[in-house]
């Protein structure tokens, strides 16, 4: 069996190196157990060292030109080989006890796939609030958050992968199609510990605009990249 791990990124060149540090160790515990992996990061058209980041660290490094994170996760699972597909962002740290529970789960063939709750240690008591209120929402209705996602290869081909039609949320779109193919599980044991730097680079003003643009539009403004600036002004 072989696992494939997708890193989409844009002007990551401060966070991937370690990303990829805790990836490859988690690559280990496959290993360890006769599982062969392979580290692909999707370069959506970085302005900074990120590629060469990226291939200095041993991954295979492929170009999305058109920034879009469901283009760049769709791109970087064209290039993947493995059975398994595990889609992580580039600003996370996912420690080896989150890498055995996904491998259990895996070798269980019990799921088609799922996601993990997440952690925000170093944040704020309002933002470390809103994100106990998210791994509720996700544990309850089986959503993956996007930074960390993973699927059967099979079922991910079948669900049409990422929806290109969404600038944002894609991963729940994803999810909810993945559970009409199968059982979908969110790990929660181990959360997945990640930078919070979106809440820190922007204010609840922005989040909560976003959110009240969102529940009046109906979910339209997840179709334009403008209307969906916190993911893709560059603010890093």
């Amino acid at each position: 069996m072989k696992l494939s791990i997708v890193v989409p990124a844009f002007n990551e060149a401060r966070l991937i190196a370690g990303t990829l540090d805790h990836l490859q160790v988690g690559m280990g515990v496959f290993a360890r157990r006769g599982w062969s992996a392979e580290l692909i990061v999707c370069d959506n058209n970085s302005t900074d060292r990120t590629a060469a980041i990226a291939a200095a660290a041993g991954a295979q490094v492929v170009f999305e030109p058109l920034n879009q994170i469901a283009r760049a996760r769709n791109t970087g699972a064209r290039a993947a080989s493995g059975e398994w597909l595990l889609f992580v962002d580039a600003d996370c740290a996912p420690g080896p006890a989150l890498f055995e529970e996904l491998y259990a789960v895996m070798i269980s063939n019990r799921w088609v796939g799922g996601g993990c709750t997440v952690a925000m240690p170093q944040a704020s008591v309002s933002v470390r609030a809103w994100v106990a209120a998210w791994n509720a929402v996700s544990r309850s209705a089986r959503w993956a958050a996007g930074a960390f996602l993973f699927c059967q290869a099979a079922a991910f081909r079948a669900a049409g992968g990422f929806s290109e039609e969404l600038f944002a949320s894609e991963e729940i779109d994803l999810s909810r199609r993945l559970k009409r193919l199968g059982r979908f599980v969110v790990l929660h044991r181990h959360p997945l510990l990640t930078s919070g730097r979106k809440a820190e680079l922007y204010s609840w003003h922005e989040h909560a605009g976003f959110m009240l643009r969102c529940a009046l539009s109906g979910g339209r403004n997840l179709r334009r990249r403008d209307a969906c600036s916190i993911w893709y002004d560059g603010r890093r």
